[in-house]
């Protein structure tokens, strides 16, 4: 592991200043603290592209602008004992999102599975925290999300889908779940946005131009994302010869069901600009599914069978050069074990936003970076 030079801010600093801050923006005490859980999970489990990087930019500066509202008012379109449909009225996705996982869990444990989807929601945080619900109640848990078009279709350069994560989250009997969450490109926007806060390139193959050319400027690839001159490229790569072809109808297939189970809005619809140029709302859709095991051979044999299945991934033979194998969920459970004590590693570029949002609504807080730089 990379020996951490970035400061920290304690864990429990963290979330009461998130809270504090998202209270002060017009997110109710108890929504703001479901959004702060899912942002701190992200830099629990060592995702920084989604954790606090992502908490001034994605969130508060799009309750400003007037693309995300702040009170989350969740409708029941369709619900039936297996199902429910819900429209979040733009507001905040992950108060949407907890609040579905939480009535679809409960399905499961009554008639064995449950799916729901979500419409004109907006961004939810990372994937694997609303599987990860499931997974920590003995049950399995999958989600999908459709977002802002980044991915080029295999022979294309125009960007038409999101990076449409398609996630699971597995029971096991070890200390962490099996955890699969990953978009479908090879690279997602956050990551870019990660590199660009790091003054960092976008490795060369992950992002093209229209003209076919690869595209490593971190932050010039993000505008050209928004403006649509740029791309991500599918799991997989460019073109069939590595089978970007795969990555792509993943991609796909995450698209249809966020957008068709929930009646919902899909691909250039989802852009969060309107015809004029003028900021809209983004209209996401979100889609879920939860299989109780007690349905079939039992929870205790499925956490058993998909133990024995990891260890025997981790023990196989390995790589010339490799010390290990790892199996999904298994590096962020030790980015947990590294971090849980220490709190949340914040760069520069985190450190000024933080600042800058607390000195704008006047909130009581001093982070210790601070001392650092006198």
């Amino acid at each position: 592991m990379t020996k951490e030079t970035r400061p920290y801010v304690p864990w429990e600093q963290i979330k009461n200043f998130m809270i504090d801050a998202f209270v002060g923006y017009g997110v109710p005490k108890d929504d703001a603290a479901i959004c702060a859980d899912v942002l701190m999970e992200s830099d629990r489990r060592g995702i920084e592209s989604h954790g606090c990087n992502r908490f001034k930019p994605i969130y508060l500066d799009r309750i400003k602008k007037g693309t995300l509202l702040p009170v989350t008012n969740i409708e029941i379109l369709k619900e039936t004992p297996t199902t429910v449909v819900m429209d979040a009225h733009n507001g905040m996705g992950m108060v949407a999102s907890y609040h579905m996982m939480n009535k679809l869990i409960e399905k499961a444990k009554k008639y064995g599975m449950a799916g729901g989807a979500i419409r004109n929601s907006t961004h939810y945080g990372i994937a694997g925290y609303w599987a990860t619900m499931a997974s920590k109640e003995g049950m399995v848990g999958m989600t999908g999300t459709n977002a802002r078009p980044s991915i080029a279709p295999t022979f294309g350069v125009e960007n038409m889908m999101g990076t449409n994560p398609l996630t699971f989250a597995l029971p096991t009997d070890e200390e962490f779940p099996f955890c699969i969450d990953c978009a479908t490109s090879i690279v997602q926007r956050g990551k870019i946005e990660f590199y660009a806060r790091q003054g960092k390139a976008t490795p060369a193959g992950t992002v093209i131009a229209h003209d076919g050319s690869a595209l490593t400027d971190s932050q010039q690839i993000l505008k050209d994302l928004v403006a649509g001159t740029a791309a991500l490229a599918p799991l997989g790569g460019i073109g069939e010869e590595l089978a970007g072809y795969k990555g792509y109808g993943y991609a796909a297939v995450v698209e249809i069901l966020s957008a068709a189970l929930s009646g919902g809005q899909f691909m250039k619809a989802l852009t969060g600009v309107a015809p004029d140029g003028s900021p809209q709302m983004y209209h996401l859709g979100h889609f879920f599914f939860v299989v109780d095991p007690d349905a079939f051979m039992g929870r205790e044999t499925f956490r058993k069978t998909a133990g024995q299945i990891c260890r025997a991934l981790r023990t196989s033979q390995k790589a010339p050069g490799q010390s290990r194998i790892y199996t999904a969920g298994e590096k962020e459970y030790d980015a947990w074990l590294d971090r849980k004590d220490k709190g949340v590693p914040v760069g520069e570029a985190v450190q000024r936003e933080l600042c800058q949002v607390r000195d704008e609504l006047g909130l009581d807080y001093h982070f210790a970076f601070e001392d650092q730089k006198d």
